[in-house]
């Protein structure tokens, strides 16, 4: 089977995210001063076969904590789809 894994890495929230919070500044000049708390992160699309969706969710996860994402200052959370 044949599946699309949709991820999102994002900075932990306990930690300074400073692009988001140079976009914050700059909504703020652009007159746009209701947005803000901004948290910039990755998105990553891939594509995985696999036996199961069981199957994916293990390889994608591995993935993630070994290449993916930095543990240590990001998070991630993940969505497969069967394609």
């Amino acid at each position: 089977m044949k599946f699309r894994a949709e991820i999102d890495v994002m900075p932990l929230k306990a930690l300074l995210d400073p692009q988001g919070k140079a976009v914050t500044g700059s909504m703020k000049n652009l007159g746009l001063p209701e947005i803000e708390n901004v948290r910039i992160g990755k998105h990553i699309t891939l594509e995985i076969e696999a036996a199961s969706k069981e199957a994916a969710t293990a390889k994608v996860d591995e993935a993630c904590k070994k290449l993916l994402a930095n543990q240590i200052m990001e998070f991630y959370e993940f969505e497969l789809i069967e394609n």
